[in-house]
């Protein structure tokens, strides 16, 4: 970790936190998901599942390898004087802190005003599961679901990825979540495309998740609680990293979280995660809350790091 790595993830967490994400035709991840697509659509035409597969290894390595290769150049090209803050600007793109805080703060006002069906609606714009018959109680769990698992994966772990290597590391990681999110399905016509992308994904996020882990335990008030939870209920989930992140929370905040989903209209049984009541409209922002704080202390911890090391 160099010290201008550290500087330019706290940057882009400001630059975040204060702008948002860029347009969509500024976005790199949008640019990222548009390759995908297009390449997506050629292999998925192939005739055997073994073609499929040796077409999604090479997405899974072409597409995070092009986009470091591209960003690398970016900067290198860049007038000096910019480049730091350039570096910054593209790694504010890798960054979801403030979207996600708003998608999920919009949910929990549109409860609070009554309007379940318009919290439906706002929650199934970020959540993978079927939204349109939940409770209100439902609703709750699938907004503090998501915020707890993309607290890893939207901020955590690109902020991680930056730390080390810089704004290339911060994209290629996006790159891969991007992959893993678009085509990497355990079913259906992408079981055999997404493969590699799905497996990269998990590896790319074993660390961030447990990362995610201890600075949530360090923040949540409850420890111990917090460390328990993770590690009693966070190996049950079939993921081996959103089971975790989603069950520190569940300690932190309290709460019992996971449980049965619909997809597509099939109900799936999930493992229940945590011990306490289901969470309520109060938790979604408290959820939210934890995030925050979890992604500046990782940018603090980060940047006084890089300063004590220097260079």
């Amino acid at each position: 970790m160099s010290r201008a790595h550290a500087r330019g993830v706290a940057a882009a967490l400001v630059l975040d936190a204060a702008f948002g994400e860029p347009p969509e035709h500024l976005h790199p991840t949008v640019w990222m998901g548009r390759a995908t697509s297009a390449y997506a659509r050629g292999a998925l035409r192939l005739k055997s599942p073994e073609a499929r597969r040796g077409a999604g290894i090479v997405l899974a390595v072409a597409l995070p390898g092009l986009v470091w290769l591209t960003a690398r150049a970016a900067l290198s090209v860049a007038p000096k004087r910019l480049r730091w803050a350039l570096g910054a600007a593209l790694t504010s793109t890798a960054l979801s802190l403030r979207g996600l805080a708003r998608a999920a703060e919009a949910v929990e006002r549109a409860l609070d005003e009554g309007r379940l069906e318009g919290a439906r609606a706002r929650v199934g714009e970020f959540v993978g599961r079927d939204t349109a018959g939940l409770s209100e109680a439902e609703v709750c769990r699938a907004a503090v679901e998501s915020v707890a698992e993309n607290t890893s994966d939207g901020v955590v772990a690109p902020m991680l990825y930056g730390l080390l290597f810089g704004p290339s590391g911060a994209l290629a990681y996006r790159a891969v979540n991007t992959l893993d999110s678009m085509v990497g399905y355990r079913r259906g016509p992408y079981a055999e495309l997404g493969w590699a992308s799905a497996r990269l994904d998990d590896l790319a996020n074993l660390i961030p998740a447990r990362a995610t882990v201890l600075v949530a335990a360090a923040l949540s008030g409850r420890p111990g609680a917090t460390l328990r939870t993770a590690s009693e209920y966070g190996p049950r989930a079939s993921s081996p990293n959103a089971g975790w992140t989603e069950a520190a929370f569940a300690g932190a905040l309290g709460v019992r979280l996971g449980g049965p989903n619909t997809y597509g209209g099939v109900t799936r049984e999930g493992p229940v995660l945590g011990e306490g009541p289901p969470p309520g409209r109060p938790d979604i922002g408290r959820a939210v809350v934890l995030m925050r704080r979890c992604c500046v202390l990782l940018a603090v911890a980060g940047f006084l790091a890089g300063e004590a090391r220097g260079g």
